[in-house]
């Protein structure tokens, strides 16, 4: 099943359950649109280029929470998974915590660059982590 952006009581419930206190590790896998796809921006693009837009902005505003991206690396195909799983890019985004992380989605900055994401994104996952 393709996904792109998580559903708000999934969010809630995931975020609940992660320790408040800990640094967290986002990993993120993607998976581009030939082209984006937006409503009413009037841009035409590659998916590519329009998570381009709104990574640029992403980035600063993980930096502003104390975060950082750790990694970034384009994916060539999975050597364990499913098949028609196909992932362009894989990213991991390291923050000093969950309210960290919370603050940033909370950001009008971060919110307004969202819509790149929606429009680039066919099929995404995010996973938040621990260290063991």
């Amino acid at each position: 099943m393709k996904t792109v952006n998580p559903a708000r009581e999934d969010l809630s419930a995931i975020l609940a359950k992660i320790p408040k206190n800990v640094p967290i590790c986002m990993l993120n896998l993607l998976s581009f649109r030939a082209r984006a796809l937006y409503a009413d921006h009037g841009i035409d693009c590659t998916g590519k280029e329009a998570y381009s837009l709104y990574l640029a902005m992403a980035v600063q505003k993980v930096t502003e929470v104390g975060g950082a991206l750790v990694y970034s690396g384009q994916a060539f195909g999975s050597i364990i998974g499913p098949k028609d799983e196909r992932w362009d890019e894989v990213l991991l985004v390291r923050y000093p915590s969950i309210a960290a992380f919370s603050a940033m989605l909370r950001m009008p900055d971060y919110q307004a660059a969202a819509v790149h994401r929606t429009a680039a994104v066919e099929d995404a996952r995010l996973i938040a982590t621990v260290e063991n």
